[in-house]
């Protein structure tokens, strides 16, 4: 609940909050790392991401008990914005061990664009000349990323239609948090995590039809998923809900592109399959270079 507390009394100035976006986004660039830990002590990798998203919920459940009244504030609202964001994250997770990190990781993050486009049309949000530029630099970036696409070993996959889906939801629901900025925090994330839960436990069952797991193999899993989930990735998620309120879904978007580059730096160091050549390391430096433009450049007013 501290967490809570110290989130909702954030500065508001444009610099704190985007960098608190950026390293928010950055620490769940290993989001991939425990989802690959517990796959390799032989839990299925589908039932992985269930655990993983489940964990939370030990922590958030008590707290929502002991306040209750926050979810007659904006209900409808809530649930909207949480639907949304738990479609993102069940897709994106499920992208994560359904093809490769790198790729998961760059086609969630063409959510710039949807981003921008939403905020246009639902948000009537104004365009600077810095976010113009930054998004045709993310571009640029990621299609360099993407270099050497058609001679890679992994053809198109669901795992490719699925992070391309999470970013498109992940857009409409950073855009929910804009247009709503007085949906309550602790329901929000509570009901995200809930719905991230139970979307992939039917994915699991019903889609990809994989057995549960043994007793024992969730024992084993148990501490690797409750520490990276909610001691590490948790509070980072909380802080870009709150922060998502306050700054256009576009420019978020893009400042949490540092989560592409602590993915496929981790991934290309710690999986030998997904080395990166100079082109792909250009690209990289291309999306850094989108979100300092942003950060530097990016204010402007409704």
């Amino acid at each position: 609940m501290t967490i809570l507390k110290k989130v909702s009394n954030l500065s508001h100035s444009d610099t704190f909050l985007s960098l608190l976006i950026l390293i928010s986004a950055a620490a769940w660039g290993m989001y991939w790392f425990p989802l690959r830990e517990i796959e390799a002590i032989g839990f299925a990798s589908t039932w992985a991401v269930v655990l993983t998203n489940a964990c939370p919920l030990i922590v958030l459940l008590p707290l929502v008990s002991l306040n209750l009244g926050q979810f007659k504030k904006n209900i409808f609202q809530t649930c909207l914005a949480a639907t949304m964001i738990g479609l993102a994250f069940t897709f994106y997770a499920n992208s994560l061990v359904e093809t490769t990190v790198i790729r998961a990781t760059i086609l969630f993050y063409l959510n710039p664009i949807w981003s921008t486009l939403i905020g246009l049309i639902w948000l009537s949000e104004r365009q600077t000349l810095a976010r113009i530029i930054s998004i045709i630099i993310a571009v640029a970036g990621l299609y360099l990323l993407l270099y050497r696409a058609e001679s890679s070993d992994y053809p198109i996959n669901r795992g490719d239609l699925f992070g391309l889906l999470s970013g498109v939801f992940w857009s409409l629901g950073a855009a929910s948090l804009k247009r709503w900025p007085a949906i309550p925090l602790l329901p929000l994330t509570t009901l995200v995590y809930l719905n991230t839960t139970i979307m992939s436990l039917l994915l699991t069952t019903f889609f990809f039809r994989v057995a549960p797991p043994s007793s024992e193999e969730i024992l084993a899993a148990f501490p690797i998923a409750t520490l990276w989930s909610i001691i590490l990735l948790m509070p980072g998620f909380i802080i870009i809900f709150k922060v998502s309120k306050l700054l256009f879904p576009g420019k978020v978007g893009i400042l949490m592109m540092s989560e592409v580059i602590v993915a496929i730096i981790s991934a290309s160091i710690l999986i030998p399959e997904e080395t990166m050549n100079l082109i792909q390391w250009l690209g990289a430096t291309a999306i850094i270079f989108a979100g300092l433009v942003e950060i530097l450049f990016g204010r402007h007013r409704n």
